[in-house]
């Protein structure tokens, strides 16, 4: 067993700069190296972790001819950029944390496990819905037969309209192209979670959705390219200075800036983050972006013992904890990431479990869970402290890829 695990961060964006702070907070984990393309990010990140300038790196390719410096490496580049650092750093013998998804494509995602296979490591993807509390009081209900058979499940993934229009209308996430389709960057999560929870692999699926509102034939009479160019900006929910400006209200401009105004500037400074609603990305009309990705989607699973389950993704609702129902044959249990209402059919009880979280759709819980169990495993030298390996991630997104596919063609495609 390591006393203290060494890490290698790849890609020190939001995500990976988060990881890694919760990893050095464990007091089991130190930040040893890092490698990223952007000058900022990769100078702001040596700096924090105070990592020597001979294990920085201005990309993953440079590892190739570098000896191992880490027990483990947080992978957490932009999705189309997962299959090589991972493929390379598994080689190498690293244990990984790999951000969600795998990859954009079923190929790529594949590659990535085989790799992890051959090389006999450890990895865990970033679905960490399944180490919140949560999780475990309803994992722990179902496993103990409360509710009887599982029948049904009903889940709600309320994006949020604020959310949509900043990952998936102005941001990184907006372009199938450029990341991934939407179900899978955002609620792969979710189908890995219900797949979970239920404790069986899915047999068939079918999908509907579109992108119904942000796109040019619906933007209102008299919008302009951008916000702080806009006479309806004040009156409009998307609206960008509200958003950002917003989350910096009673902060220094010398303060780190929250997420999500951290994505445009790293402090808290008005002035620098209307510079980047001036000319940035994050600064434009929803209605005038290069944004493809679905804005509302459904998809309906048959399980392997004819359970079914349905799943809701839309943007137009506030961004909260996601809401489930689950059906079972002796009882009935609500829940909505903070609650959890159980009745029983037997009984006629109608219990509630308060588990203190407040509904916010923060899954900064299952984030520090899911870091805290890597660390542990990686220092133990155990995979069974991890709640899913690569198979089960792999199986969970070729879900997604069936539902895409059901989506796209109006069929209900059969998993083999």
């Amino acid at each position: 067993m390591n006393d203290v695990v060494n890490l290698l961060v790849v890609g020190a964006g939001q995500r990976g700069a988060r990881y890694a702070r919760m990893a050095a907070d464990t007091g089991r984990a130190r930040i040893v190296a890092v490698a990223e393309a952007d000058p900022a990010r990769r100078k702001a990140f040596a700096e924090e972790f105070a990592i020597p300038d001979e294990r920085v790196f201005d990309g993953w390719e440079r590892l190739r001819d570098v000896p191992k410096l880490a027990d483990g490496a947080i992978v957490a580049t932009q999705d189309t950029h997962h299959v090589g650092p991972a493929v390379l750093l598994a080689g190498q013998g690293y244990h990984l944390l790999l951000e969600k998804p795998m990859a954009p494509t079923e190929a790529g995602a594949t590659t990535i496990a085989e790799a992890v296979r051959r090389a006999g490591v450890m990895a865990a993807v970033c679905h960490v819905l399944r180490y919140t509390p949560y999780t475990a009081a309803l994992k722990e209900l179902l496993d103990a037969g409360r509710i009887g058979r599982l029948v049904s499940i009903q889940h709600l993934e309320p994006v949020g309209w604020w959310h949509q229009a900043h990952s998936f209308v102005r941001g990184n996430w907006r372009r199938e192209d450029e990341s991934s389709p939407m179900l899978l960057a955002k609620a792969c999560h979710d189908v890995d979670w219900l797949l979970y929870l239920a404790g069986r692999p899915a047999r068939r699926v079918s999908s509907f959705g579109g992108l119904a509102h942000f796109r040019a034939d619906q933007r209102p009479e008299g919008a302009a390219e951008r916000c702080l160019d806009c006479g309806i900006e004040p009156t409009c929910p998307y609206s960008a200075p509200r958003l950002y400006l917003g989350v910096l209200a009673g902060l220094d401009p010398a303060d780190r800036a929250p997420w999500p105004a951290s994505v445009l500037t790293p402090l808290a400074d008005p002035v620098a983050l209307v510079e980047a609603l001036r000319y940035g990305p994050y600064g434009r009309c929803v209605y005038a972006c290069d944004n493809d990705v679905v804005d509302h989607q459904v998809v309906s699973m048959e399980l392997a013992d004819g359970a079914t389950v349905s799943l809701t993704m839309t943007a137009f609702a506030p961004a909260e904890q996601r809401k489930t129902r689950l059906f079972g044959t002796h009882g009935y249990i609500d829940g909505d990431g903070a609650r959890l209402r159980v009745v029983d059919f037997r009984t006629g009880e109608d219990d509630v479990i308060d588990l203190g979280r407040s509904v916010s759709g923060d899954h900064s819980d299952g984030d520090a869970g899911l870091v805290h169990a890597f660390v542990a495993a990686v220092a133990a030298g155990d995979a069974g402290l991890l709640r899913s390996d690569v198979t089960e991630s792999l199986d969970g997104h070729r879900v997604v890829w069936a539902a895409e596919e059901a989506r796209r063609t109006g069929t209900v495609v059969t998993l083999t």
